[in-house]
């Protein structure tokens, strides 16, 4: 049969990435507590194309994901890449997975077990035989504004808002180890599951714990200069205020490969 794809493109210009996105694709990645978890993830497979190539084969992409371990983590990323790359004939390969990971919190007080959504992604590129892996893990959190405290005769006001930390890493790390950096770094943690005892408990340490946004991301930070294992990271935290009509954010990029 003819080999469209394969046809020579007389328009001179490379490709820097082209191949399959949004497919949706079970995966298994490493669950500290049980072994493995199993999820769904959004992926996105690419590659660079020659120029003097008229198109990629699509269905390789799908051929590679499907060889590959069902197991998705930080060491298997970069063979993923490596044989995508060998299989499409390519310079360059990218690859992200993006999925829900679930953590299992039991309440302060009571001790209930109920299960918190995180969000992960895993953005990968190998590039002239270089690969780079940022691991995205999102949290929910809670803060309580200092401010409000301050000022108010009764209580003060509270929302719910999000940690994203983005690293390069040296070494394995728990997905669980970064949701419980964020929770250190909040006014509280959250739950799915509280009981009036513990709901007691989470509004009063939070109402002991004030934070702006600005005291959580420079406490994530912290946290992420004193863990060795991490080489670069950009954290941050959105407040998602239930007084105001916006959220608020900020943002801290440190590379502790550069000393």
């Amino acid at each position: 049969m003819r080999d469209v794809q394969n046809e020579t493109d007389y328009r001179n210009l490379e490709i820097d990435r082209v191949g399959i996105r949004d497919i949706s694709w079970p995966i298994a990645v490493p669950d500290r507590d049980s072994g493995t978890q199993e999820t769904i993830a959004n992926v996105s497979l690419s590659v660079s194309l020659p120029r003097d190539y008229r198109g990629t084969h699509m269905s390789r992409f799908v051929e590679v994901l499907s060889s590959q371990e069902k197991r998705v983590t930080f060491h298997n990323m970069e063979g993923l890449l490596e044989t995508l790359r060998a299989r499409l004939s390519a310079k360059d390969a990218h690859a992200v997975f993006d999925f829900p990971y679930f953590i299992t919190k039991s309440a302060p007080v009571s001790g209930a077990k109920g299960r918190v959504r995180c969000d992960v992604r895993f953005d990968a590129s190998l590039v002239d035989d270089e690969f780079d892996l940022v691991t995205t893990v999102t949290a929910p959190i809670q803060t309580l504004c200092p401010c409000s405290k301050e000022i108010s005769d009764f209580g003060a006001h509270n929302q719910r808002a999000h940690a994203v930390m983005e690293v390069r890493l040296s070494g394995f790390v728990w997905l669980e180890e970064f949701v419980k950096m964020a929770d250190d770094c909040a006014s509280a943690p959250i739950y799915s599951l509280l009981k009036r005892e513990d709901e007691k408990f989470v509004t009063e340490r939070a109402y002991m714990h004030p934070k702006f946004v600005e005291d959580t991301v420079r406490d994530l930070a912290l946290a992420m200069r004193a863990e060795p294992r991490v080489l670069w990271y950009r954290v941050s935290v959105a407040s998602h205020e239930s007084i105001h009509n916006h959220d608020a954010f900020a943002v801290i990029v440190g590379d502790k490969r550069n000393g």
